[in-house]
C-alpha cells in the first residue's frame, strides 16, 4: 500500500473528523471510504456515459429507437410484479 499526502482545508479536515467520530470510525478510515465512493461514482458516470453514447451510435446506423411511453410502462409493469412482452425497436426515420 502506497502513502499519499492530503492537504485539507481546516473546515473540511475539522468536519471529516467529526463525521468519522460520528460513525465510529478512524479520520483516515473516513477519508479512505469517501475517496472509494467517489472513484466508484466515477466509474460508474463514465461507465453509463459510455453506454449511452454506444447506444445512440446504433440508434444512428440502424434507425431503430425505442419509444419513452412504452418503455415506462414496460418498467412500471415489472416493478409492479406485472410480466410483459418487451418493446420493439421502431424505425424513426420518416
Amino acid at each position: 500500500m502506497s502513502t499519499t499526502s492530503l492537504k485539507l482545508p481546516d473546515e473540511l479536515k475539522r468536519r471529516a473528523i467529526s463525521a468519522a467520530e460520528q460513525q465510529g470510525v478512524s479520520p483516515h478510515a473516513f477519508m479512505i471510504h469517501a475517496i472509494d465512493q467517489a472513484t466508484t461514482a466515477a466509474e460508474q458516470r463514465a461507465s453509463f456515459i459510455s453506454d449511452a453514447q454506444t447506444a445512440r451510435e446504433q440508434m444512428v446506423a440502424t434507425g431503430k429507437g425505442y419509444d419513452a411511453k412504452e418503455v415506462h410502462a414496460y418498467l412500471k409493469a415489472r416493478l409492479s410484479g406485472n410480466k410483459t412482452a418487451k418493446p420493439k425497436a421502431k424505425s424513426w426515420r420518416v
